[in-house]
Formats: structure tokens, C-alpha cells, sequence
């Protein structure tokens, strides 16, 4: 709901992208599935929607999930509260780039410990997770990126050209065994091709 009074209130077309996700993970066929979610409502909706085409209920809200709050970050870099109101997305993405690069060259701070916490979490679930079953989790793309990057190992600014590319309702699957996650597919919105509108990135 970028340039929205609320951005974290689900579109009208984000609900519709979220239940073409949804039957696209049951078309094909969770396994057991559970659905997670970061605790912000536009990602709490979204998992509701989606679930609701693969029957199965929010099992946990988790905090560690929750989206950068991106416009405090440009707002930061412009150097005035509510400075990004306004922005076309393209901007909003330009000064965010550079807002993401200043966050992550402090180390141990800011960004690391996002990013940390957020791969906690996704080790905490793979750790938890029965064995030949499928998690679900609704969450964003800058957390998205973030376990993207820290699965493959990359440097933390791999993180920024992710998330710059990053397709709403779009599936990324990583797999998980007792010695490692992997990063089976990335970005994924083959689901969301072939009707106009559909395809979104902010």
C-alpha cells in the first residue's frame, strides 16, 4: 500500500496477489504445512489470505519477521521526519539504497542485528520443524533478503540489490537439514505472470 495513508493495510490487489500465492503453494501440495507470520498486519493478512487456499491457520506471529521500517530509514537520510511522504517509489527505492548502505557499515549495530535476529528465527523454526513437512512464512522482503543473504553467505550488501528486485507475493523456498539451509528458489512470481497489474514491487 506504498503512498497509502497506512502502509501497513493490506491493498485491495495485494489481497488479491496473496490468494493467487495461497493456490499456487496448494497447487503444489504442501507437505503437513504450518503458517507463520511476522507480527505486522499487512503480513498477518496476508498469511490469513493465502492459508485460507491451502487450509491451514496461522500458527505464531513472529516479531523477528517484522519488516525494516524503510520510511524511517529515508526519512533519516533526508534528515526530517516524514521527509519521504510523497516520494514516487523509484525515489523512495534510490535514497533507501543509500539509507540500507550507511545502516549496514556499523557493525554490530542497526542492520546486524536485524538481519541476526531474523536468521535466529528461521533456524529456531527449521530446528522445530518434523521432518517431510513444509513451514509457510508471511513476511517482506526486506526479511526476504536478508535470509537470502545470510544462507548464501554474501555480504551484507547483497541484501540491498535483493531487496531492490523483490516481487510482492512473490515465493522464495529455502530448504533445511540437520547441517545446513539452502536457498532453493528466490524471488519466484511465475504465478503472478500473464495478467496485467499483477506483478508489483513496492
Amino acid at each position: 500500500n506504498f503512498g497509502g495513508d497506512d502502509y501497513d493495510v493490506l491493498s485491495d490487489l495485494g489481497a488479491r496477489q496473496a490468494r493467487i500465492a495461497g493456490a499456487e503453494l496448494d497447487r503444489r501440495g504442501l507437505r503437513a504445512p504450518v503458517l507463520y507470520s511476522g507480527a505486522l498486519r499487512r503480513q498477518i493478512d496476508t498469511a490469513e489470505i493465502a492459508g485460507g487456499q491451502f487450509a491451514c491457520d496461522l500458527s505464531m506471529t513472529v516479531p523477528e519477521w517484522n519488516e525494516v521500517d524503510a520510511h524511517a530509514l529515508v526519512d533519516s537520510r533526508l534528515g526530517a521526519p516524514g521527509a519521504s511522504q510523497g516520494m514516487t517509489s523509484a525515489a523512495f527505492q534510490e535514497v533507501l539504497d543509500e539509507a540500507m548502505l550507511e545502516w549496514m557499515a556499523k557493525p554490530g549495530e542497526g542492520w546486524h542485528v536485524f538481519a541476526d535476529a531474523a536468521f535466529g528465527a528461521l533456524n529456531t523454526l527449521a530446528s522445530r520443524l518434523p521432518r517431510g513437512s513444509d513451514a509457510v512464512v508471511s513476511t517482506s522482503a526486506g526479511v526476504i533478503a536478508a535470509l537470502a543473504t545470510k544462507v548464501l553467505d554474501a555480504p551484507s550488501a547483497t541484501a540491498i540489490a535483493l531487496n531492490r528486485v523483490m516481487v510482492n507475493a512473490s515465493l522464495t523456498v529455502i530448504a533445511a537439514s540437520p547441517r545446513r539451509l539452502s536457498l532453493i528458489t528466490f524471488n519466484d512470481h511465475a504465478h503472478l505472470i500473464g495478467e496485467p497489474g499483477l506483478v508489483t514491487f513496492r
